[in-house]
């Protein structure tokens, strides 16, 4: 989907912004300075130019009168007069320079005199620097006067404005929609009524993406395309102030149900000031960050400190002659924001009154949810956290077993009892996927043929999961809902957080998710699909045919119960350990007590001020600039999975994984293979994630390794210890890369760099080895690659830790089995490779677990306290070759609880 150099350059490429922007425009003056040299064509520059011209309609800068300017010295064939201006415009949009200086906004031409109204967007001469951003403006005035237009906006600035922004037009409802995608600058929409709505430019792909949003067939319907606009541009990019200016009945409009979407409605531009304070102040609302602001003022007051954190002020480090280094290093300001007060202009994180309660509030703003809390020690606590809050001793949870450590460690400090579901295997690169949604289906269908479908609390999964795989919320939990109106979801978006900022992504997060099914909720329609569905299915509708159907749950018994946790220091800026609890719960009233409970039980009574700051500042520059953000690492692994998987070298020996390989095909009912794939469009990919079970998320990476003689943890340290590239998770053959907000083409030219030199490295030792080298490298591979251990499935707990469970569902008791693990004398350890276990496993009795092992990779519990430990387990523990495995002593061998626990023995007796 990347634009290549000199592909078409049409609007319909908007998804190859913005590097693909900077790369056309360098294109343009690498044919001018052939043309200037008499080695080129005028031609090509006047097509380059044209192509460009386009997509440059929907960015201020370099606005009309700079690309007027290169016109006029192209038609007067001034070659170096339009090379040095192209060059010169190249650079602004590289360096981001236009937003700050104003003399790049100018040609030397104009550098003396320069009218009021067409003075520089970013300063007036002399002024200090202010945040800049864009306004898109959609008017049906002819473009002609857009110039005008845009002079009377600039003449609305005062010195004492916060923010400068420049104005960006366009006149119908197809260009709007395409600014919005491809201009991340904006951050407010002005809409005035009458405009059209079709493009004036040739863009057929726009068209396929309005087709599959369905925005294109509603707009036909409608003649009113004012609020349509504004609802399209809010799922889209959520974050954007709207402003509607109508000369019809504003009153009546502003009371319309179908406007939630508009900030303000105006009456044309009656008040023209009044609307560029509103566009102001709506940036001031994000821009705003109430802990971290209150930070500030605290560290610049002079403060006597008698409470219990010496550092706090500096004074035992900057007066040290021991530790002064630390000081320096950190800087001065680290300490003068330092205090564990929590008055003085501060607030409590545990119970927040002041500034923490409105950064949290704006938060959940910025998120979609009602509530949110941030979280100091990590979203391992706060996973704990939602457990503690919603479940009692007792409580089952549909639990993914290859979930996060916290997740299991949280119900054995609850009490609940964990009904294990597998995801799909991947076993060739020793990993799995997503739990099925059938098989999450067939847990609900078992506890209600039981009869025990009241006991289930919560349906817990990872979204995305650590390779990628991204469930499709929305039919999760409204096909969970049909079968349990009133279940609780907690899904787990440690590694995700950004992807509120994506609107291919969003849908697929928890919020997203969540806000499509309220919406659904409220339609009457919905009730009517959920009664023509019933009569469908009959009275008494078989299992299969449940599994079958995707079912529609009954609106008027849906109690819609989210939690979204964020590991916010994954994604975004914040600091290490930084999380927060997304809650859109209708019931949150009746567990608010408890959940702050939760918060009393695992926050820290002393959390770190910065770390708070850090998740102010990470919601306020997503909302700002988030977008623009998010797609750059989505560009930027597309990037490298292109260049890895198509470089002559490099792919013979590494490959990026893609759909086929990590998505069986049963998953992918909409047919999509890869962004990547010729002829592929992002039609197909917005299909796919509206109807797909589960797609990838494109910024996680899959890179095989083992093709090239390195399983996943030797790779990891060959990049880190010789080339300074890191990376976190690994399987046997396989490494993970991500991008995020922080990359850069740079770092993509760092690591392509390295694969090659790697590659090239193999490609020297195999032909200068001999045929000796060349098999021992094939039986590596092989041995890597193909002869890999089976994936094992959770097996079942033990009798003794099966409580009250049915017959036919596998939830157990396992706070009693990891408790009683802690009496000595209740345990034994073998051997890994005793005879005694093969022996055991023969005849018996039964190995159960005492604890949780869990081996990196995978990094899930292939064991947890009270499971019966089978062959399989067994086998795949024997063929591991990592070497941290927790919960495993290798002196001692497995950790297992004897027949004669307590809980065997009252079971026995129970009997």
């Amino acid at each position: 989907m990347t634009q290549t150099s000199r592909a078409p350059a049409r609007i319909d490429r908007f998804f190859s912004m913005p590097s693909a922007r900077a790369d056309s425009w360098r294109d343009l003056v690498g044919l001018a300075q052939r043309w200037e040299t008499g080695k080129g064509d005028r031609k090509a520059v006047e097509a380059a130019l044209g192509e460009l011209a386009v997509m440059e309609e929907f960015h201020a800068y370099p606005g009309i009168r700079l690309m007027s300017a290169l016109r006029d010295r192209l038609a007067a064939d001034a070659a170096q007069g339009f090379t040095s201006l192209a060059r010169n415009i190249s650079s602004a949009i590289i360096t981001r320079d236009y937003k700050h200086d104003p003399a790049e906004w100018e040609t030397s031409e104009d550098v003396a005199n320069t009218p009021a109204d067409r003075l520089p967007p970013t300063l007036g001469r002399g002024e200090a620097h202010r945040p800049y951003f864009e306004v898109l403006v959609v008017s049906p005035a002819p473009a002609a006067r857009w110039q005008h237009m845009a002079g009377e906006f600039r003449r609305l600035r005062r010195p004492e404005d916060e923010f400068i922004y420049e104005p960006v037009f366009v006149g119908s409802l197809e260009d709007a929609v395409c600014a919005a995608i491809v201009n991340p600058d904006l951050a407010a929409v002005i809409i005035y009524d009458g405009f059209g709505q079709r493009s004036r430019h040739d863009a057929p792909v726009l068209r396929s993406v309005l087709e599959a949003t369905g925005l294109a067939a509603a707009a036909d319907e409608r003649g009113e395309l004012s609020l349509f606009l504004a609802d399209g541009i809010k799922s889209i990019r959520p974050e954007l102030d709207i402003y509607l200016l109508s000369d019809r009945a504003v009153e009546k409009t502003a009371g319309d149900v179908r406007a939630s979407a508009i900030r303000r409605v105006f009456y044309q531009i009656e008040e023209p000031l009044e609307l560029h304070l509103s566009v102001l102040e709506g940036v001031r609302a994000r821009y705003e960050t109430p802990f971290f602001d209150n930070l500030k003022r605290y560290a610049r007051r002079p403060v006597g400190t008698f409470h219990a954190l010496p550092i706090a002020r500096g004074k035992s480090v900057f007066k040290s002659d021991w530790i002064r280094d630390m000081g320096e290093f950190y800087g001065i300001n680290l300490f003068l924001a330092e205090s564990s007060a929590t008055t003085g202009g501060l607030d409590s994180l545990l119970e927040p009154t002041g500034n923490i309660k409105k950064a949290q509030e704006m938060a959940a703003r910025a998120f979609g949810a009602d509530h949110v809390f941030f979280v100091t020690n990590g979203t391992s606590t706060s996973n704990k956290m939602v457990h503690q809050a919603l479940v009692a001793p007792g409580d089952i949870v549909i639990l993914d077993r290859n979930c996060h450590k916290s997740h299991h460690y949280g119900l054995v400090l609850a009490g609940g009892q964990p009904l294990y579901v597998d995801a799909f295997p991947m076993t060739e690169y020793s990993m799995y996927g997503a739990v099925p949604l059938k098989t999450i289906k067939s847990a609900l269908l078992d506890l209600k043929e039981e009869g025990r479908l009241d006991k289930l609390r919560i349906v817990d999964l990872t979204n995305c999961t650590f390779d990628g795989h991204i469930y499709n919320t929305r039919r999760v939990m409204e096909e969970c809902l049909a079968i349990k109106p009133d279940v609780v979801f907690l899904w787990d978006e440690a590694w995700f957080a950004f992807a509120r900022w994506s609107p291919f992504l969003r849908p697929r997060t928890a919020m997203g998710g969540a806000e499509a099914i309220e919406k659904w909720l409220r339609d009457p329609a919905s009730l009517q699909a959920y009664e023509k569905q019933q009569k469908e299915l009959g009275d008494k509708p078989s299992r299969e045919k449940l599994l079958a159907t995707r079912l529609i749950p009954d609106p008027r018994k849906v109690r819609l119960r989210v939690y979204q946790t964020n590991s916010t220091h994954k994604s975004m800026s914040a600091i290490r350990q930084g999380s927060m609890v997304l809650v859109k719960d209708v019931d949150f009233h009746n567990v608010e007590a408890q959940f702050h409970e939760a918060i009393f039980t695992h926050a820290s009574t002393s959390p770190n001020q910065q770390l708070i700051a850090s998740l102010d500042v990470a919601r306020r520059q997503m909302e700002l600039e988030g977008y623009g953000l998010v797609q750059n690492a989505i560009e930027i692994a597309l990037d490298i999975r292109r260049e890895v998987n198509s470089h002559p070298v490099i792919s013979r020996y590494f490959k990026v994984l893609g759909a086929p390989e990590m998505v069986p095909a049963e998953y992918r009912s909409a047919g999509f293979v890869d962004a990547l794939t010729p002829g592929t469009t992002w039609g197909d990919f917005l299909r796919s994630a509206r109807e797909d079970e589960f797609c990838l998320d494109f910024t996680r990476m899959t890179v095989v390794c083992g093709s090239a003689g390195f399983d996943g943890t030797q790779f990891k340290g060959l990049l880190a210890d010789k080339y300074s590239i890191q990376l976190n998770k690994t399987s046997r053959n396989s490494v993970l890369l991500q991008s995020n907000i922080n990359n850069t083409r740079s770092d993509v030219a760092h690591l392509i760099r390295v694969l090659l030199e790697i590659s090239t490295d193999i490609e020297d030792r195999l032909a200068n080895g001999g045929e000796a080298a060349r098999q021992a490298f094939a039986a590596r591979v092989k041995s890597l690659m193909t002869d890999v251990p089976d994936l094992p499935n959770f097996s079942h707990f033990h009798e003794s830790f099966r409580k009250d469970a049915g017959k036919k569902t596998a939830e157990g008791d396992m706070r009693t089995a990891f408790y009683g693990a802690y009496k000595a004398e209740f345990c034994e350890y073998i051997p890994l490779r005793s005879p005694d276990i093969d022996r055991r496993l023969k005849e018996g009795p039964d190995m159960v677990s005492a604890n949780f092992v869990i081996p990196y990779p995978p990094g899930f519990p292939i064991m947890v306290p009270g499971q019966v430990i089978t062959k399989e387990t067994i086998d795949f523990m024997r063929k591991l070759d990592v070497k941290e495995i927790h919960g495993y002593e290798s002196a001692r061998g497995l950790k297992l609880l004897k027949a004669d626990t307590p809980a065997a023995k009252a079971r026995r007796t129970a009997a």
